[in-house]
């Protein structure tokens, strides 16, 4: 249940301000209908949120416990720095809706521009963390929902007075206290006890 509960809300912080939030509010502006943008938005995440923790899980496997406390702590102390340098605009490829509807237009933008972004990569940390790749899945996924559909749903409005550096510093804040942790040694799974 940790790594739910972690997971999510580190990403729901880490997302605020991120560029896919952002592509959520152009969607929701563009097409004006919410649910099937909410639920690309689900489907592309769940996929490469599912992808990212299998790879997480992977690597906690195949790397000693020492290795893999150095890695997870330089890079939740990685992250939080990362989170602290705020996102350019990015092409959102909008040109699929013209064609293909909100709904596809959104499973496949989105899915395309978590590739490489913060919150994939801190799936694939967390994974490798907490070694659970359903409870990482479902907590990231779930983090990324509870910042993106008030934004969908909301609008620029809501985004425009969230105080995004606040918001990322209390998020960069979080991942360096995961990550001192980590290199302490604290929290990680025993991987020298399993076969």
């Amino acid at each position: 249940m940790e790594a739910l509960l972690i997971s999510s809300f580190v990403v729901a912080i880490a997302e605020i301000g991120d560029k896919t939030q952002l592509l959520a509010l152009v969607l929701a502006a563009r097409f004006r209908k919410p649910v099937p943008i909410i639920l690309g938005i689900l489907l592309a995440t769940l996929a490469n949120h599912g992808l990212a923790a299998w790879a997480g899980g992977a690597l906690a496997q195949w790397l000693g416990p020492e290795l893999l406390r150095w890695i997870l702590g330089l890079s939740f102390l990685a992250m939080a720095a990362w989170i602290l340098v705020p996102d350019k605009e990015d092409e959102d490829g909008l040109g699929l809706g013209r064609r293909y509807g909100p709904f596809l237009a959104t499973l496949v933008t989105f899915f395309l521009v978590e590739i490489g972004d913060k919150t994939q990569i801190a799936t694939v940390a967390l994974a490798a963390r907490f070694n659970d790749l359903l409870l990482v899945t479902l907590g990231t996924t779930l983090g990324m929902m509870l910042a993106n559909v008030p934004a969908v749903l909301v609008g620029e409005a809501a985004a425009s007075k969230v105080p995004l550096k606040l918001v990322h510093g209390l998020a960069a804040a979080i991942f360096g206290i995961l990550g001192l942790l980590a290199l302490a040694g604290f929290g990680l799974p025993n991987l020298a006890a399993e076969p």
